[in-house]
């Protein structure tokens, strides 16, 4: 386990070897870029509104605030990167290049299938930055964040070669649930009761309940209150609606489960939330 910088700075990054079984439980979305390799290991990668098969040497590029998970596909052992990039990172790099860096977080697929080729000289830049890490000589933040950025150019050169390369094909199972997660993000702000989506897309509740959580790593109703708390914060810095009003346009008929759901996904209750963004 090998970790640089924190969740407040623009640039941070964290290497683990995971030798048993491991699914994601915490930073459901932030509003970090994120960069993720897998070295070794396979894992289920959730994002936004599909789930993706990744194999070693894959990259998967998480925009930012997008809803993320990963999970295990019971193979136990993994070893993966992560570099997490604020949106300050980026203004450093004047508009071009900005531009061209972030790009590939705004691609149509997040994930990237590298060749052989490609894989030894991602893993090159990968190997440089985490043995810098490791043995950290002077100046090895510097090293750090000049490797980062190689790494986000040698991404961006990559997914631009690959423009109108058919994406990975999903599964049926995958395209049910992607078709379920659409109708969650489009209408979180009615009811979303087991039984009528179970109705509405023709399967059993417990077909739906069980293969939601195989697809996504969330269980349906985590996954509802994600998309209403993000919705309830997006509210909270871009309206003057107040609280109680907040909570019944994101979805929520219970105001007291509404503070217990914010402040359990954000860390903040909805008040202190908002006079955040409002420092900001």
């Amino acid at each position: 386990m090998l970790r640089f910088g924190a969740s407040p700075d623009p640039f941070y990054l964290e290497f683990d070897r995971r030798p048993g079984h491991f699914s994601m439980f915490t930073n459901h979305y932030h509003s970090h870029y994120e960069l993720y390799y897998l070295f070794s290991g396979e894992r289920n990668y959730f994002i936004k509104e599909r789930a993706y098969h990744v194999h070693p040497g894959d990259l998967v590029l998480v925009d930012s605030d997008a809803v993320h998970k990963t999970s295990d596909l019971g193979i136990p052992g993994h070893e993966r990167v992560v570099l997490y990039f604020s949106p300050s990172f980026f203004e450093a790099y004047g508009p071009d290049e900005r531009e061209l860096l972030l790009s590939s977080f705004a691609q149509g697929s997040p994930l990237l299938r590298l060749n052989l080729q490609e894989r030894l000289h991602a893993e090159g830049l990968l190997r440089s930055l985490l043995t810098e890490l490791n043995e950290q000589p002077p100046g090895y933040g510097l090293h750090l964040r000049h490797m980062a950025g190689e790494l986000l150019l040698f991404t961006a050169r990559s997914m631009q070669k690959r423009q109108g390369v058919p994406d990975v094909e999903p599964t049926p199972v995958q395209r049910k649930v992607s078709d379920i997660v659409r109708h969650i993000n489009l209408h979180f702000g009615e009811p979303l009761e087991l039984g009528k989506l179970a109705e509405q897309f023709f399967i059993s509740k417990s077909h739906l309940s069980r293969m939601f959580k195989e697809v996504t790593g969330f269980g349906l109703s985590e996954y509802v209150n994600i998309t209403r708390v993000k919705e309830a914060q997006r509210l909270l810095r871009e309206s003057d609606y107040s609280v109680t009003r907040v909570s019944e346009l994101a979805g929520f008929d219970n105001f007291s489960h509404f503070g217990k759901m914010f402040k359990r996904l954000s860390g903040l209750t909805p008040r202190a939330y908002r006079k955040m963004a409002e420092g900001e």
